[in-house]
This record gives structure tokens, sequence and C-alpha cells, in this order.
């Protein structure tokens, strides 16, 4: 068949699992994790690697490789000798961000080519949701021959997802979460995404409210051994080890630590139970996108964004 497709895949594990498994076409490595720290509607550009860098290296410490990045996203200046783009990400929100910006990235560049979505998730006979590396080989398999062609409409979501993630209103977000398209699991990623911000009634987000409750109901014996509850038990956000261990580490003032165990202290207990708002006592100072996380708190009620006074 020759190499006529190229694929976008999620992260190098995939990209390792589908060289082993020779599948035809050429491989283009999204490293990027957009769903945290600032991030402009035009990638590949100088403003966009200066402003990534600078998040991650202060944040996370860890090195941002812009010549890595590009080289990958250079793959995508001259694409003739291609016929399709086969984009494989996952059902959660760390992937979903990022397939909006890879395709967005692809109509930036110009580029014309059909575009098709390999996406796991739910898999027949399997109670958890599957990462793409995670299934077998046979699954994967199927999952590539049961490929979604994208639709104009769905490309037209996918860059109005990542251009109102850039901007600073995300309330925006809710039209979308209704729209029809191929992404089966967009509307879960985006509702899960709103949720990343305060609660008007505590002060915690929903993944960091869930965690104080898996201090509550489970024998936690050390912040690692949360982190593994964590991994577990996140849903639709599909973070990774440093992303999670920054929000537990961040949780502390609700949890008295020991040798062997981490119980909630009065703090977590009035958290849990909406009996105060710690917005104030936890450092909320974090940027999603075109938004600060600071700037807007989650009302359950009227399932949006308000603005914090």
């Amino acid at each position: 068949m020759g190499n006529t497709i190229l694929h976008i895949t999620n992260g190098s594990s995939l990209t390792d699992y589908l060289k082993a498994l020779n599948i035809d076409g050429d491989l283009l490595t999204w490293h990027e994790m957009l769903c945290e720290g600032p991030t402009i509607k035009e990638i590949d550009t100088p403003a966009f690697f200066k402003n990534r860098k600078a998040f991650l290296e202060d944040v996370y410490d860890v090195e941002y490789d812009i010549d890595n990045i590009k080289n990958e996203f250079n793959k995508l200046n001259d694409v003739s000798k291609y016929t399709e783009i086969v984009l494989w990400f996952e059902y959660d929100l760390f992937c979903h961000i990022n397939l909006v910006a890879a395709i967005s990235l692809i109509k930036q560049k110009g580029i014309k080519l059909p575009l098709y979505l390999v996406c796991s998730g739910r898999v027949e006979g399997e109670k958890e949701l599957k990462g793409l590396p995670q299934l077998s080989e046979k699954q994967l398999r199927q999952h590539y021959q049961d490929k979604i062609k994208l639709t104009v409409d769905d490309i037209a979501t996918a860059q109005k997802a990542w251009r109102i993630y850039c901007e600073s209103d995300h309330n925006l977000l809710k039209e979308l979460i209704t729209r029809p398209s191929s992404f089966k699991y967009l509307s879960n990623c985006l509702k899960a995404h709103l949720r990343r911000f305060p609660d008007t009634r505590s002060g915690l987000n929903t993944l960091e409210y869930n965690t104080l409750k898996l201090i509550k109901e489970h024998t936690v014996t050390s912040r690692n051994h949360l982190l593994g509850y964590c991994l577990h038990y996140q849903g639709y956000y599909g973070f990774g080890d440093l992303q999670l261990q920054r929000m537990i580490d961040r949780l502390d003032l609700f949890y008295d630590e020991t040798e062997d165990t981490l119980i909630l202290n009065r703090k977590g207990h009035l958290a849990l139970e909406h009996q105060k708002n710690f917005l104030k006592e936890i450092d909320t100072k974090f940027q999603f996108g075109g938004v600060n996380k600071a700037d807007f708190q989650y009302d359950k009620t009227e399932n949006k964004l308000i603005q914090t006074i």
C-alpha cells in the first residue's frame, strides 16, 4: 500500500505500539498536554512555544524540548505524498484537548486531506474504559478498521472547541456539549472540563473533591497510595502521574499525614460537606487555555461558570 497515510498518535507509547505492529504509513507523535497551561489559537508559532515552555518548566520542572515538538509538527509542512491523515486519540479530556488542537493545526496549515479518527474508550466485553496502548493487537486493529471519517461539521466543531478553549469564555463550550458529532466522548470531556473550576460551595473542583472522598472512604497509607487511587478513579480526565501528584500535594491542607496513613482533618470534612468555601485558601492561580482557574467558579445549580467576585 505504501506510505500514503500519516498517523498522528497521542504519545510515544502508541507510536511504539503501531511501529511494532507494522501499521502502514508514517507517524507523527503529539507530545503536548494542552489541557493545562496557557494556549493560543495559532499553534506552531514562536509565541505558542514560548508560552508552553514557560508554563511546563515553571509548574512541572520538566524540560520542554521545542526542537522535538517542532520536528513532529514539521511533518505537516509537506503532506503531498499522503492520501489521508489518521488521528489516534482516546476518550479523555487530556486527549480531546490535544485532538481538537491537532485538527486545528492541520487546518491552520491549509491541509485538505481526509481526516479519520481512531478513538478508544468503551470496549465490548470490558468493564473499564481503555486507552489505545491498553488494547490487544486484535482490538487495536479492529479499532483501526472501524476508524471514522470526520465530516466538515466534525472538523468545524473541533476548530470551534479549540478556539473557545483559547479564549476567555468557556461557557461557550456548553453549546458543543449537545452538538451531535463523530466525537462520541467530547460531551463528557467538556462537562469534565467545566467542573475543573472551583465549585461555588466548597472552592474545590470535582477532581479535588473526589480525591478527598477517596481519603474518607478508603484506607490510604501514603500520598503515593492515593495517587494510585486517583489514577484509577479519575473518570474522563486522563491525567498522568505529574498532574495528579501536583493536585494531591496542593490539597495537603485538607488531610493529616502520619507515617502510614492519610486522614481527613476538620477542613477536609467541612469541604466535603459543603460547609465552607476554601477558594481563598487553595492555590487556584492556574491557566486552562485562555482562562485563569481563579477567575471563574462552577455553579452546579445553574450548570455553568460564574465569575469570581
